[in-house]
């Protein structure tokens, strides 16, 4: 998941990590970007565990709260120096982050972690094919519909509402990239990041002072939040920022494609939430389309 405001752009930057970089540090940077994928997950379903309480609002609150924390401390922006021309992409970013983040919570709520992930996912899927004319990548587009058709088949018991909400998050996913290019080029560093976050934190506030009026959280419940934050927010951008110094963009990428397979799993173990071989098979042609992009692409 991004799935989110605070993951690095895989292939730009100075972070990326050249050929030259030696195997080790390469194998190290793998190990680190599996802890980031499964950091991100795990830190999804832990949120999860706080929605009797809190509700999906609630959690996003607090998930943007330290996600701002996390970045303002890294990206330091300089607001006041900001003019309209930069400004206005933060807002956009800020407003895409909070929708996507509460959409595919709300989502993980209604159809379980492993469907909204694999739905999500679809955005930067979209992105990566929609510059393409090969006809490969033609048919990954056909192969990723065909694994949607199958996660959305009619069947009595399906959250049709619970997939919309899946695929909003993806089209806010999409957003986010293309909205991330803008601001990267207009603002240095992570402060653009960083500003997005702030704005979106600070637009949360009254949501959450509202939730917690309504629904006073417990202890347990705004420590799964936090948690939820910390490792699906603070973990992956640092470990994403060493992974990209190690490994080659494309690998990023290609290992990014696995987040659908990891939040099935981690989904399973920690809320229960099991999958039937229909279900297996939607993501891994989701998985299967990106993946096979992304080794194709020349470089």
């Amino acid at each position: 998941m991004p799935q989110a405001l605070e993951r690095p752009a895989a292939a730009t930057g100075p972070t990326t990590a050249s050929r030259s970089t030696p195997p080790a540090r390469r194998t190290a940077g793998v190990a680190t970007m599996f802890g980031s994928g499964l950091s991100n997950q795990t830190g999804a379903a832990i949120g999860a565990l706080a929605f009797p309480v809190l509700g999906p609002l609630g959690v996003v609150a607090v998930r943007q709260y330290v996600a701002a924390l996390v970045l303002l401390a890294v990206g330091r922006p300089r607001l006041r120096a900001f003019i309209w021309r930069q400004w206005w992409p933060v807002l956009l970013l800020a407003a895409v982050f909070g929708t996507m983040n509460l959409t595919l919570y709300t989502a993980v709520d209604r159809i379980g972690l492993g469907l909204a992930v694999t739905l999500e996912f679809l955005g930067p899927l979209a992105i990566a094919l929609a510059a393409s004319r090969r006809r490969l990548d033609a048919g990954c587009a056909v192969l990723a519909a065909a694994g949607v058709v199958v996660l959305m088949r009619p069947q009595p018991s399906a959250d049709y509402v619970g997939m919309g909400l899946g695929l909003v998050a993806a089209c806010c996913w999409a957003s986010y990239i293309l909205l991330n290019r803008v601001v990267g080029r207009r603002i240095p560093g992570a402060q653009g990041a960083a500003a997005a976050a702030a704005v979106s934190a600070t637009a949360f506030l009254p949501v959450g002072i509202l939730v917690a009026v309504r629904h006073p959280p417990t202890a347990g419940a705004v420590l799964c939040a936090v948690a939820a934050g910390v490792l699906s927010s603070a973990v992956p951008y640092l470990a994403d920022l060493l992974a990209l110094r190690t490994v080659p963009a494309q690998t990023f990428g290609l290992f990014m494609s696995v987040n659908p397979v990891l939040a099935a799993v981690v989904g399973w173990v920690v809320l229960g939430q099991g999958l039937g071989v229909p279900e297996w098979a939607g993501i891994g042609a989701v998985v299967a389309a990106n993946a096979t992009a992304i080794l194709t692409t020349r470089t």
